[in-house]
């Protein structure tokens, strides 16, 4: 069963503790780090020019993130996904809100350019913007309308998948992950993730954690975050979430902090096409 690989996968980063750089927004950047300690690995947030290269190569991933974007981060991140395409290190990029402005969109069509992604991962609007097909967006959240034609993801992710020959996940009430030729289906999570600040990128960066710990399994790993982030939702909600947002949002870290293989292997809920 794949809920035991996935177990396995987790304990390799406790194991390994692999270094992750982050290149990333400042409105979830401590939720980023937090989530990535809270798994087992080790976050480094090196934005400067100056460094972002250097640091890429003695790390173990490195997860780009468009929260925020500006002009001076820009250069960084092209520089670190060079510097970790050079070492074989796997990149993470999540496009937060392709399709919102042409700032945004050049940035995204430039980072997938010019570095060869391992894992793009976003909301469905972002998702169909990257492959070409027609989005809306609401600021960096998925719109009502692409939210609501759920029909065709799998079919988007999995062209993107084979287009980019890298993993792409679209996070949402289901999450879809396809390397082009698997596609699985997640189905863990709960509704609150949604109304809580930074769940995309702190899923970004346990993919980051995985596949930094797991570099010969990328798919496997990918599936394994996604999959960890949605039970681990679901045991918050049970634990504190009637509380409200901020319980919710401690809650949250402490199930992550606490997961291990025989969780993953109870509460485990998806299935390949």
């Amino acid at each position: 069963m794949l809920n035991k690989e996935f177990g396995t996968l987790l304990n390799q980063i406790r194991e390994r503790k692999p270094l992750i750089h982050h290149i990333t927004n400042y409105v979830t950047v401590n939720d980023c780090a937090n989530i990535t300690l809270g798994i087992g690995a080790s976050p480094v947030m090196a934005d400067a020019i100056d460094e972002a290269a250097d640091i890429t190569a003695i790390s173990s991933a490195l997860v780009l993130n468009m929260g925020t974007l500006n002009e001076r981060t820009i250069p960084s991140m092209i520089a670190a996904g060079k510097s970790a395409n050079a070492k074989g290190i796997p990149v993470v990029l999540d496009p937060v809100g392709a399709g919102a402005s042409k700032f945004r969109n050049n940035t995204a069509e430039r980072l997938m350019t010019e570095v060869k992604l391992s894992v793009l991962r976003g909301n469905i609007s972002e998702i169909r913007f990257m492959v070409g097909l027609g989005a809306e967006t609401r600021g960096v959240d998925a719109s009502e309308r692409d939210l609501a034609d759920t029909s065709s993801a799998g079919e988007v992710t999995k062209s993107l998948a084979q287009r980019l020959r890298c993993i792409v996940v679209v996070s949402g009430a289901v999450d879809i992950v396809s390397d082009g030729n698997k596609t699985m289906y997640i189905e863990n999570g709960h509704p609150m993730l949604g109304n809580l600040t930074g769940t995309g990128c702190m899923c970004s960066s346990l993919i980051g954690a995985f596949c930094g710990a797991s570099k010969d399994k990328l798919f496997e790993a990918t599936a394994a975050a996604m999959l960890c982030m949605g039970v681990a939702g679901e045991l918050a909600y049970k634990k504190s979430g009637q509380l409200g947002g901020g319980s919710f949002h401690v809650a949250l870290h402490d199930a992550v902090s606490r997961m291990d293989a025989a969780t993953l292997e109870r509460w485990g809920n998806y299935h390949e096409a």
